[in-house]
């Protein structure tokens, strides 16, 4: 697990571009597209908020969620890379069980997320966006954590469907943006459910959607335990795919033929 955790800090390193784009994004959309509406859209009071909030402090944990999203497609997408240059070889030939090997990568990239979260996180705290108490930066971790695990294993059990590089990024825009647009990160679900009820109840069955609100309510020193159940348990799921997917005697590897390479 250390080996796997330094390898991917190391390749975290050298690959810096990874890291200004995960920050990019988010920040288009809080400098430019929140910074635009700030001034027509707000929140009303709804949880966790205690009173009626700007719309650039209500989208901060949907893109926190959002850098989560992405850099778990992105690790997902280095194994790919990694099956096709055989380096995943060097991994396989570890006494280790399959499904540990795969959690100690999950748990990498979970955690390369984290730092990325909390960048973006302090560049957020100068444009004027913190929670109610500063101790919200810590109770948002674990959710940090067990959201990042979530969407890493969803991102995880993807890649074992997918035996080219160039055919991942394709559906990494099937997965992303739908779930990321289908959600509450950029608007509240009952505003959704006043302009189109059938989108609102797309946005109640996402995993995402739960991720977000597990991650707004600790950022606020709270805990939405509908959103904790939901996480938990499509971690659990997700997890147990990509296991299956990856297991050499039974996973989707075998019946694509991965196994050979």
């Amino acid at each position: 697990m250390g080996g796997i955790i330094w390898r991917e800090a190391l390749r975290f390193v050298h690959q810096r571009g990874r890291f200004v784009s995960a920050l990019v994004r988010p920040l288009v959309w809080l400098f430019i597209f929140a910074a635009g509406f700030r001034s027509v859209l707000g929140v009303s009071i709804i949880p966790p908020y205690q009173t009626y909030i700007l719309y650039d402090a209500y989208i901060t944990p949907g893109l926190m969620a959002m850098i989560q999203l992405f850099n778990g497609m992105q690790s997902s997408l280095s194994m790919v890379y990694d099956r096709e240059t055989g380096n995943m070889r060097t991994l396989l030939v570890s006494p280790f069980p399959r499904w540990y090997l795969l959690t100690s990568k999950l748990l990498a990239g979970t955690a390369v997320s984290i730092l990325q979260v909390y960048a973006y996180l302090l560049i957020a705290y100068f444009w004027g966006i913190e929670p109610d108490s500063l101790w919200g930066y810590v109770t948002v971790l674990p959710a940090l954590l067990l959201s990042g695990l979530m969407l890493g294993a969803l991102g995880m059990a993807l890649s074992s469907l997918v035996r080219q590089l160039e055919n991942f990024a394709g559906v990494m825009n099937f997965v992303i943006f739908p779930m990321f647009f289908a959600s509450s990160a950029l608007y509240p679900l009952w505003k959704v459910q006043e302009g189109s009820p059938w989108l609102a109840t797309v946005c109640q069955l996402n995993p995402f959607t739960y991720a977000v609100e597990l991650i707004r309510f600790a950022l606020y020193l709270q805990v939405d335990w509908t959103s904790l159940a939901v996480v938990s348990g499509c971690l659990v799921v997700f997890l147990g795919a990509a296991i299956f997917a990856y297991d050499p005697a039974r996973g989707m590897l075998i019946r694509r033929g991965g196994a050979a390479e």
